[in-house]
């Protein structure tokens, strides 16, 4: 149980280092490409793990094999759809609708985790979902009028990307090294992400001195290389053996609770009753979920033996 707990605690930091950084990377993307942007901040996550791999982790190297190489790849891959249908549902759709859309992963993963792994989630899992998903729609859309268009189903399938990310950590990570895992990952990603920059961005700007030189790209790229994804994913792949996919997601539904608190610091954006609504909802889910189910159980044994 402790394990559990330092597990979501872990996690939780995750969510807030994502959340915490939206700013940072809204206005480093104003400058570089999203794509672009992606592919230098994987790249340099990927070096930086790859020498500290091979100063102080060298042993590890030898436990590389086609099955790592297969599991931290298929890792990457579903990491890199979930940021490329993104970005470009945000060409077609609104960031509120995207946010939201984005954030069905929290229902889709308990799904995924039994149809796959054949993880049954509990009660308290199923309603801690529903209640943060209620709460993400309060957040996101603030009482906006709800239409599909083709946007809408590219993040839609960027929301199964990240539950598939999110399922297959939980089965490879109880398998393999965490670092190693974690660099082919990372490797896999900046590489798609290269690709998909020059054929579908000016793939040349990711070393153009002049944009790299500014100061909200620079310090961006070395925030989120280091913290938001280096650290981030090293936590994740490290933890998430610890706990239940269904969890994961619902902890990672913070993520636009963090951004909206940060948002109000450094930018000074503040929220609706919608929004503080929203926030709420999934606090309040995260909490549910972490109820342990002993307790419900205790509660309804002693409704039945109450005359």
């Amino acid at each position: 149980m402790r394990k559990q707990w330092v597990a979501d605690a872990s996690l939780l930091a995750v969510a807030f280092i994502w959340g915490a950084t939206f700013v940072v990377v809204q206005n480093a993307i104003s400058f570089l490409a999203p794509l672009s942007f992606n592919a230098v901040r994987f790249w340099l996550a990927g070096v930086f793990l790859l020498a500290w791999l091979c100063l102080f982790h060298r042993p590890l190297l030898r436990s590389l094999n086609r099955s790592v190489l297969f599991a931290g790849g298929w890792m990457g891959v579903w990491l890199f759809s979930g940021y490329a249908l993104q970005t470009i549902g945000l060409l077609y759709t609104t960031s509120a609708k995207a946010g939201f859309i984005t954030g069905l992963s929290v229902v889709l993963v308990p799904f995924f985790a039994f149809l796959f792994l054949k993880q049954k989630p509990t009660a308290n899992a199923v309603l801690g979902a529903m209640m943060a998903t209620a709460g993400l729609y309060f957040l996101t859309m603030n009482g906006g009028e709800w239409s599909v268009n083709r946007g809408d189903w590219f993040v839609f399938f960027c929301a199964i990307s990240f539950a598939f990310h999110i399922v297959i950590t939980g089965k490879y990570a109880v398998h393999y090294p965490t670092l190693l895992l974690t660099v082919i990952q990372i490797f896999t990603v900046a590489i798609m992400c290269s690709i998909f920059a020059f054929l579908f961005e000016d793939g040349t700007n990711m070393w153009d001195r002049t944009i790299l030189q500014q100061p909200q790209v620079w310090t961006a790229l070395i925030i989120t290389s280091l913290l938001a994804t280096v650290a981030a994913f090293l936590i994740q792949t490290n933890f998430q053996k610890y706990t239940t996919p269904a969890r994961v997601a619902l902890i990672f539904a913070m993520e636009p609770v963090f951004a909206a608190a940060t948002a109000y610091i450094w930018a000074g954006e503040r929220l609706s009753t919608s929004g503080l609504i929203g926030c709420s909802g999934i606090l309040l889910g995260m909490v549910i979920s972490e109820l342990p189910v002993s307790l419900w159980l205790g509660k309804r044994e002693n409704n039945q033996l109450t005359p």
